[in-house]
């Protein structure tokens, strides 16, 4: 197999990996919803789910992202391709800190707020 092959064979496999993680995280996120819906703890499971389901789309977009980048940059380096890439990268990091802000509350260099960290309080 020659070097392209590899690398579109290797940008495909991440193409899956990034898939199967949205995936599983959906179905994960799921059944513990539904878990916790069953067992009647009166908890609220809305603000759960969505960070589950939240975490799994972010690290599914990362790798997507990384496929991209090895197909494009790897195996067809043209101005006409790395726009495309540019293009979906900064749509896809956009849906990431949008997400990141929605699952955490703060963008992804903001510090936690701690105990030390928070201001005292009034």
């Amino acid at each position: 197999m020659e070097f392209k092959g590899i690398i579109e064979a290797a940008g495909e496999l991440v193409d899956l990996a990034g898939v199967a993680v949205i995936i599983i995280g959906a179905i994960l996120a799921t059944v513990s919803v539904l878990r916790t819906l069953l067992r009647r703890t009166g908890r609220p499971v809305y603000e759960a789910y969505r960070q589950q389901l939240g975490r799994s789309i972010l690290l599914g977009l990362e790798l997507l992202v990384a496929a991209d980048i090895i197909r494009t940059v790897a195996v067809t380096p043209t101005f006409e391709s790395l726009g495309v890439l540019a293009l979906i990268v900064l749509i896809r990091t956009f849906l990431s800190y949008a997400l990141q802000l929605e699952v955490t509350g703060r963008l992804p260099w903001q510090q936690a707020r701690t105990a030390e960290t928070a201001p005292p309080p009034k």
